[in-house]
């Protein structure tokens, strides 16, 4: 697949992400919602000092840093199999966009801006962000490709 593709839906991500949190970081009050769908889905600012479900909070230098790390190994493997396997590449630079976009977050104002927010019944799903949808559905699609495609079969294509 074409470099440029792979690093465009990267990109693409990011200044959906960056746009998304932006204006709910301008024009919602922290803890603000909004009622998209009674009593399942609100639009509600919030911030995450720590990694996905809050997990980490207050680690950030070492967030920082495991991400350049995750960063680095994305672009590496998306160098790697561009040429050979479309789709593992692909949910690669989903993966790089969704880590790009709290990167930014984490490394200008020390926190993510989340606003995403489910409840089913008395359960509270954790609040996320577009990033954090991008950063899901390439893990998930990553890790299909790796249970169903075999070794030979990704250097083959």
């Amino acid at each position: 697949m074409k470099r440029w593709v792979l690093y465009f839906i990267a990109i693409s991500i990011i200044g959906f992400d960056q746009l998304t949190k932006y204006l709910v970081a301008t024009y919602m009050e922290l803890g603000e919602r909004i009622v998209v769908i009674p009593d399942f889905f609100t639009i509600t600012s919030h911030r995450n000092t720590g990694a996905a479900f809050s997990i980490l909070e207050g680690k950030m230098d070492f967030l920082l840093i495991v991400t350049i790390f995750a960063l680095g190994f994305f672009i590496y493997l998306i160098e790697q199999y561009r040429h050979s396997n479309k789709w593992l590449t692909v949910s690669l630079a989903v993966m790089l966009g969704g880590a790009i976009g709290n990167f930014i977050d984490r490394l200008i104002t020390g926190e993510v801006v989340d606003f995403f927010a489910f409840q089913f019944g008395s359960y509270h799903f954790a609040i996320f962000n577009v990033a954090d949808i991008a950063l899901s559905l390439g893990v998930v699609a990553f890790a299909i490709l790796l249970i169903f495609t075999s070794e030979r079969e990704v250097k083959e294509k």
